[in-house]
């Protein structure tokens, strides 16, 4: 080929070659996410009936909303969990012909296609679920009907993948709430989905996927770990209180075929505790603000929150699952979800990607939840959780420096508060500003030579 042929070749064909490259991918040392080669914070939010009963009015409404709060990432699902083969959207559309996975109605996806593209266009991420699991396995709850199989879910999933290869604002999520049972073929059908909507995005390096299971103690791990599609683990925390989820991430973290960890489904704020209102109440801000620091501190890479009246998208002449709730519209405002905000500003404000969980930090490294303390550090910072802003101690030489700077952090408000300058060779024990019951604080401390800034 001549010269300028070439030239001609490289001027036209490569931009063909690389549109559709994926916009998320693993970081270097396995412990983080990506997006177009910068370090992306997942925020999520549990929106699991989006698509199926919001319209597109409501969807725009909600979707610019969370992007206003700082959300990154909401978590739908296409055939939903409300019944959602036989209760249509709310234009009167089906997911699939017939309830076959391999007919799916153009129609029901056309509106799917406008909220993920509604989504990107406020800068947020789809953690779009091909399926809840129920259409997979009903167990005890779900309406199902199980439609599908190992054939007809790689079909589904091709069409899928090759529909929407294009989107940049995908991330794909297997599963829904759902482990695959023992002596069933449950895992080779996700395989097989995993597997077309691969083949259709144009091969595996294209997506990235995970898969979303029920509370356990390994997470989505226990099933699809070594496989190859499977990117990161998500874990379920359930809805108890201080359920110490934040172990279960540190295992994952530890494994020896290092991969991205992350709760997805911790506890709701306004969630019956325990699904039992009438003795255990609701869960509170307090609850899902204190499920995020110790999670992300025991390793996770981002953090889902969740509402108990988000993810049903409960509203007028629709009858609420488990218990009393508001309309969705106005538990936007729930003060848990704005204090997600606070989660991310900490997160952002130093090097993300160099950030490991250090217990050995803090002398009080193996306390209950109730009063956990919990210690996140880069190279030259880090990060200090006390879950009731119970006093602790904190060893010297975790960071670099000689000459350390520390403030307290106010993860209700996102202030902060000078806590001194000292140097790095001794151990120093901090007093939080207030302590007790919903008093937690974030202890953040620099090597001063940095001049990183106050969150």
């Amino acid at each position: 080929m001549k010269p300028f042929k070439c030239l001609i070749f490289m001027l036209l064909c490569v931009p063909a070659l690389t549109s559709h490259a994926q916009s998320y991918t693993v970081s270097g040392n396995k412990r983080y996410l990506l997006k177009e080669g910068k370090p992306f914070f997942w925020l999520g939010d549990t929106a699991w009936e989006l698509f199926h009963r919001l319209d597109r009015a409501d969807a725009d409404y909600y979707l610019q909303k969370r992007a206003g709060q700082g959300f990154t990432v909401i978590q739908a699902v296409a055939l939903a969990e409300f019944d959602g083969l036989e209760v249509p959207n709310s234009y009167g559309e089906k997911p699939l012909i017939k309830n076959d996975p391999t007919q799916p109605n153009e129609a029901y996806f056309k509106h799917v296609d406008y909220v993920i593209d509604k989504a990107a266009d406020y800068g947020l991420t789809i953690a779009f679920l091909p399926t809840w699991g129920d259409k997979v396995f009903k167990s005890t709850w779900g309406k199902g009907p199980e439609v599908f199989n190992e054939n007809n879910a790689k079909v589904y999933g091709k069409w899928l993948g090759t529909r929407y290869k294009s989107k940049k604002n995908l991330i794909w999520v297997l599963g829904g709430d759902r482990q695959p049972r023992k002596d069933s073929r449950d895992v080779e059908i996700w395989r097989a989905m995993a597997a077309g909507i691969a083949e259709g995005a144009g091969g595996q390096d294209q997506v990235l996927m995970t898969y979303h299971p029920q509370p356990n103690k390994e997470g989505a791990s226990e099933w699809f770990h070594d496989d190859e599609w499977f990117d990161f683990n998500m874990f379920q925390t359930g809805h108890c209180r201080d359920t110490p989820v934040y172990d279960n991430i540190q295992r994952s973290y530890n494994r020896t075929l290092v991969k991205p960890v992350l709760d997805a489904e911790p506890v709701y704020e306004d969630h019956p505790i325990c699904f039992n209102v009438k003795e255990n109440g609701t869960s509170s801000a307090y609850d899902v603000r204190k499920s995020a620091y110790l999670d992300l501190f025991a390793g996770a890479f981002g953090h889902t929150y969740g509402c108990h009246d988000i993810w049903q998208m409960y509203s007028p002449n629709r009858e609420a699952v488990n218990g009393p709730h508001v309309y969705w519209q106005q538990a936007l405002d729930l003060p848990g979800a704005l204090e997600m905000q606070y989660v991310r500003k900490l997160i952002e404000s130093r090097p993300i990607t160099d950030r490991v969980p250090d217990q050995s930090i803090i002398v009080e490294h193996a306390l209950s939840a109730p009063e956990r303390v919990q210690a996140t550090r880069g190279k030259d910072y880090l990060f200090v959780y006390t879950a009731a802003g119970k006093a602790f101690s904190v060893n010297p030489g975790k960071i670099s420096g000689t000459q350390l700077e520390a403030f307290w952090y106010d993860p209700r408000t996102g202030k902060v508060r000078d806590a001194g300058k000292f140097d790095n060779h001794a151990v120093n024990k901090f007093i939080p500003p207030t302590s007790g019951y919903g008093h937690d604080w974030v202890l953040v401390i620099d090597d001063a030579s940095k001049g990183y800034r106050k969150p």
